[in-house]
């Protein structure tokens, strides 16, 4: 596990919920911050579904000071079906969706410790064009995303 950079705004060095890549926007600087910072000041309208991911990061995630190789990969498999469902849900499953989704399973992953990198590639392992725009998907579908998230956080692919 790497350490995760400060937030640039406020430079706190405390780790972040998880570091988010945002694109320069009203009230949103470019790079990556943490959830407190863009939760706060000019993006109050972001907090509700900031301050629900960090309360599902929060349970979700494995016991504290766990080796993520160690952790049962039932915990990874439950954390991404409910993440995804989670995001299905408050998207309506629109244009998208899905893009949404992979980048909340790697803030996920970010939030436990893994680097940014290793956290694109388990998505995509998983993700990889399993679900589309204006699709809800499936049990199925969800099932076997979980499944080969939860084997490749822990290493197999």
């Amino acid at each position: 596990m790497t350490a995760v950079a400060p937030c640039p705004p406020c430079s706190s060095d405390s780790t972040p919920i998880a570091p988010l890549r945002i694109r320069a926007g009203p009230g949103l600087p470019r790079g990556k911050l943490c959830f407190g910072h863009v939760a706060g000041g000019d993006s109050t309208h972001l907090r509700p579904g900031f301050e629900d991911l960090a309360e599902c990061f929060s349970t979700l995630a494995p016991p504290s000071h766990s080796a993520v190789s160690s952790v049962d990969p039932w915990r990874w498999e439950r954390a991404c079906t409910r993440l995804v469902t989670v995001v299905a849900d408050r998207t309506q499953a629109e244009s998208g969706w899905y893009s949404h989704c992979k980048h909340v399973l790697e803030w996920f992953l970010a939030y436990n410790g893994i680097e940014e990198e290793r956290a694109r590639e388990i998505v995509e392992s998983a993700v990889g064009g399993r679900f589309g725009s204006w699709i809800e998907p499936d049990v199925a579908v969800v099932d076997v995303v979980s499944s080969r998230f939860a084997r490749t956080v822990g290493g197999n692919r």
